[in-house]
């Protein structure tokens, strides 16, 4: 049976495309490794919105060729989003990678993967070049198969509901990625919610380029509602479901009819991840962001008046061409007022064929270091003293399994989406549990006394 190793880097579509990638390998009869070194196949799975994702890719398959003389039939592949961006000059700079697909061809990599193997077995091992290369980057709107495993599911699954963008954004790679907005149907949709549900399920994170979008070029508005809250409308009513989550949103995708679900939508958890890009008006200008510093705090306002206990959490670009003192100056300014939960503080990144990247005055990495070590200052500060806040308070837990370093300790997500770890002699994996917080390290919680029973007085956090 061949064995494939598979790594992922990048975002949560990406954590989702690498899933299905993987099941449908495992349906044609292949088995999954963690160990690249006794692999028959090799998968990276790519981003590219920013460089040093691409750098970490190219480095890691560059290492792994090392592998090959070991192993000379070893089929060795990028795909994703920096396959798709850079498509054939990869085999250039790879001189041993056979395989570069796109993000729309995922569903192809299975029938690659097989022909190039079985290709390179037939051949002589002790061959100098046994490289079959194919490149699969042609657009194919549509083709993606939604695909699980049957024979079992985690307690909190991802539910790709829409893919592309088309929103512009002078620094953003993802449409020329990852190509136009394309909905899925509600119908289809809930079938696999409830699907999954069926089998354990109990939280559902809803995925998309910009999914509080969803739909709208596609699906009519009713009753005032747009197509993405007719959807969470539909997967909230869903029997059996715990919790109900989305990502990543874009600022102007919130409507009245969207703000006001987080007052009436039971299991749409109080968490919100919030892009705000730069607390400067020109710098979002420049952007193309379709929003103010303004616009923003007020819409931050209305989240937190509908839902009092919501987490909110963001990305930030520091270092954007053109960003002066005072334009870093507003973006921190408005970041320790709004005092976020957590946030991305990234340094701006050039990416190829994007309007910034030809933009004049690009900023000095040492200036964008030593912003990017500011504003995280400002974002730990905050996101420290709202885990503070919760010592001492019982929270409701989802548990989703054992600790990554802890195989004793049981771990899982407030409805705030912030990490908890603590000691049980029961197993509570799929389980909500009130946990109650005793101390916190870095940007965990620690708890103890699980209880099954939803405590009266409980909190989301």
């Amino acid at each position: 049976m061949p064995k494939v190793y598979l790594k992922t880097y990048g975002c949560q579509m990406n954590e989702r495309d690498s899933e299905q990638v993987a099941q449908m390998l495992v349906a044609r009869g292949y088995e999954m490794t963690p160990e690249a070194a006794e692999a028959d196949v090799i998968l990276l799975n790519t981003c590219s919105v920013r460089d040093m994702a691409e750098q970490k890719a190219l480095g890691k398959i560059g290492l792994l060729g090392r592998l090959q003389k070991a192993r000379p039939h070893t089929v060795y592949g990028l795909i994703g989003c920096m396959a798709q961006s850079r498509g054939a000059s990869l085999l250039a700079d790879v001189p041993h990678l056979d395989l570069v697909v796109g993000t729309q061809k995922f569903h192809r990599v299975a029938d690659h993967v097989d022909e190039i193997l079985r290709r390179k077995m037939a051949h002589n091992a002790a061959m100098d070049d046994l490289r079959f290369p194919v490149v699969d980057i042609e657009a194919e709107p549509g083709s993606q198969e939604t695909i699980r495993d049957h024979a079992s599911v985690p307690a909190s699954a991802f539910v790709s509901i829409m893919q592309g963008c088309n929103m512009r954004c002078t620094f953003c790679i993802v449409p020329d990625t990852r190509g136009s907005e394309r909905a899925r149907s509600i119908e289809t949709i809930v079938a696999e919610v409830r699907d999954l549900v069926e089998r354990g399920c109990r939280e559902v994170t809803l995925l998309g380029q910009i999914v509080n979008l969803y739909g709208r070029h596609e699906f009519p508005k009713v009753n005032g509602h747009s197509p993405f809250v007719q959807l969470l409308d539909a997967v909230d009513a869903i029997e059996g479901l715990e919790r109900l989550r989305f990502t990543s949103p874009h600022p102007i995708g919130f409507r009245d009819d969207l703000i006001e679900c987080f007052g009436r939508l039971p299991k749409l958890a109080e968490h919100v991840h919030l892009p705000l890009q730069s607390g400067s008006n020109r710098i979002l200008k420049a952007m193309h962001r379709g929003y103010t510093a303004e616009k923003f705090r007020a819409l931050v306002a209305k989240l937190r008046t509908q839902s009092p206990a919501i987490a909110i959490t963001t990305d930030i670009i520091v270092g954007f061409p053109g960003e002066t003192e005072d334009d870093y100056a507003a973006t921190r300014e408005l970041t320790d007022e709004i005092g976020f939960d957590n946030a991305f503080v990234f340094r701006y990144s050039q990416r190829k064929d994007t309007p910034a990247a030809t933009m004049e005055d690009q900023i000095a990495e040492d200036i964008k270091e030593a912003r990017n070590h500011d504003l995280l200052s400002v974002v730990n500060r905050h996101a420290q003293q709202k885990l503070q806040n919760l010592t001492g308070q019982i929270v409701e837990v989802l548990c989703t399994g054992t600790s990554r370093h802890n195989d004793a300790r049981l771990t899982g997500r407030t409805r705030g989406n912030k990490i908890v770890v603590f000691k049980s002699a029961e197993d509570f994996t799929g389980e909500l549990v009130n946990i109650e917080i005793t101390e916190t390290s870095g940007f965990t919680l620690y708890g103890s006394n699980p209880q099954l029973a939803l405590h009266p007085d409980l909190q989301p956090s």
